[in-house]
């Protein structure tokens, strides 16, 4: 057994984080995470996915996981719709607010300002990116594809319109990382979708699709990291290929590195809370996978362990991503 350190509290928060590594609670498992994720990053054979679940944009980290692209510590993305919506707006200069959660509703509703919390937005706002993105489904009609190239076009769309723009999408385009989006229709994006096919746009996002593309990535990988923001449909999604990988005798045996941050709870029986060690019983997780799985709110675990893999100066090794999306 490695004795118990006290945090040494420090200016770099690279050396913060390896100091809790060593001490306990969700501290520890806070700080073994970044050790974890490390050991993706300098495996080159293992191909990083990344769940993006929860309202992490308008909550404001849309920075973090533009720096995990550029620094390249993610290969594949898989995202809630409501997160691409909200770092379009953010692209196209539509801004989230510094709001309260204590604040009346019903008076917000009458001033036309949504609330995500302690966040606010202006849905008038919400609404003319709605119509952006029918208007865009009607140039690109009649259209059939998987939700990453949708997500591609509808982000070198976005370039197009305001080079100056800043966003995880435009990020992703520009480094070749695909984006997932597998409940596309659960979000803005859907909306923006229904506006356009009740004014008899012929366009069809093709979500079988998406999981048999996402689930031939993993069959191609000699080696599979898994980093889950939250978890619901973007957790299930990743974690799924390898059951899918297993039923078409690609002898997969789970994914070989593991790391959650999430605040629900296994006892309630949900996925987001749901242990590694009980999705071993399913074969998605390698029983000897190195995982971690840190029960901390993502608004202040993504900032601090992105920063920390910065500080350490990680690099990426030579990992390709196989594209098998088909040709256009």
């Amino acid at each position: 057994m490695k004795p118990r350190q006290p945090v040494i509290p420090t200016s770099n928060v690279a050396d913060l984080l390896r100091s809790m590594s060593l001490t306990g609670f969700q501290g520890r498992r806070l700080g073994e995470s970044v050790e974890v994720w490390s050991r993706m990053i300098r495996d080159p054979e293992c191909t990083i996915f990344f769940g993006l679940s929860g309202a992490m944009i308008p909550a404001g980290m849309q920075a973090c996981v533009t720096e995990l692209i550029r620094h390249r510590y993610i290969d594949v993305i898989v995202s809630t719709g409501a997160n691409v919506f909200h770092d379009l707006c953010e692209h196209l200069g539509i801004r989230h607010y510094l709001g309260y959660h204590h604040a009346d509703d019903q008076v917000l509703f009458e001033q036309g300002i949504d609330r995500i919390y302690d966040v606010f937005a202006y849905e008038e706002e919400f609404r003319g990116v709605d119509q952006f993105i029918a208007r865009f489904a009607r140039d690109i009609a009649p259209y059939r594809g998987s939700s990453p190239d949708f997500v591609e076009r509808l982000g070198r769309k976005i370039i197009a319109e305001r080079p100056q723009g800043t966003s995880f999408v435009s990020e992703a385009v520009n480094h070749g990382v695909p984006i997932f989006v597998p409940a596309l229709c659960d979000s803005s994006i859907g909306i923006g979708l229904v506006i356009a096919r009740r004014q008899g746009v012929e366009v069809d996002v093709d979500q079988i699709a998406d999981t048999d593309q996402i689930t031939k990535l993993v069959e191609n990988a000699k080696k599979t990291g898994v980093v889950y923001v939250g978890g619901g449909v973007p957790k299930n999604f990743i974690q799924q290929t390898q059951v899918i990988a297993s039923i078409h005798n690609q002898q997969r045996r789970g994914h070989d590195y593991a790391i959650q941050y999430t605040t629900d709870a296994p006892h309630w029986g949900g996925l987001s809370g749901c242990t590694f060690e009980e999705a071993i019983s399913w074969g998605k997780e390698a029983p000897e996978a190195p995982r971690v799985q840190c029960f901390c709110d993502a608004t202040i675990s993504l900032p601090l362990v992105t920063s920390a893999l910065i500080a350490r100066g990680e690099v990426r090794g030579n990992t390709t991503i196989i594209n098998t999306a088909p040709p256009r």
